[in-house]
């Protein structure tokens, strides 16, 4: 098959958009996201880091202890990045309460805000890696940090929760338009 270098992608830019659970979900890299779909603004230049994570469970024969099977017994998919923009959507997600309309929040840490909706778009010139998360919510977040020099960052770990469509259950839908072999799509 051979080598391609036009095939190496780079995470030149992109967006992370919130809705809530019941908006319209994506259909392809490329589909055209509902109002419902808050972008939440610059990220910080360390980008988006996926992890997927998974437990085992190492079955093994009274014979000779030979391994005869290894299930998979717990995993998860997280997306963690750092926005750097301080705006109302910004500030909702990281404090998982509503801001105020005299801008102020009310600080409870044990709020998430809920299960939400995420779409990321990683984008490298006419190249989309869209991921759908249909049912995510914020499980983990950094520290706040001011410091003279230095954009104030909210960092928040968004963790995927299974959902059941049809019959599959999955915690989220990656796209990538440049593998699109659908017809009618670019090549």
């Amino acid at each position: 098959m051979g080598q391609n270098s036009e095939n190496v992608r780079v995470a030149v830019t992109g967006a992370v958009y919130v809705a809530p659970t019941i908006a319209t979900r994506p259909t392809t890299a490329t589909s055209t996201l509902g109002a419902d779909h808050k972008e939440l603004g610059y990220i910080s230049d360390g980008g988006i880091t996926e992890t997927r994570d998974r437990s085992t469970n190492q079955i093994r024969a009274w014979q000779n202890g030979a391994l005869v099977r290894e299930p998979v017994t717990e995993s998860s998919i997280r997306y963690q990045f750092v926005l750097i923009e301080t705006k109302k959507e910004t500030i909702e997600l990281y404090y998982g309460v509503k801001v105020a309309p005299d801008g102020s929040i009310k600080i409870d840490p044990s709020k998430t805000g809920g299960r939400q909706s995420f779409v990321i778009d990683v984008i490298d010139d006419d190249d989309i890696i869209r991921i759908d998360v249909p049912s995510g919510e914020v499980t983990e977040v950094g520290d706040q940090v001011y410091v003279n020099g230095d954009p104030i960052g909210y960092e928040v770990t968004v963790t995927g929760y299974a959902i059941t469509d049809g019959d599959e259950s999955y915690s989220a839908i990656k796209w990538y338009s440049s593998l699109d072999t659908t017809e009618g799509a670019a090549a």
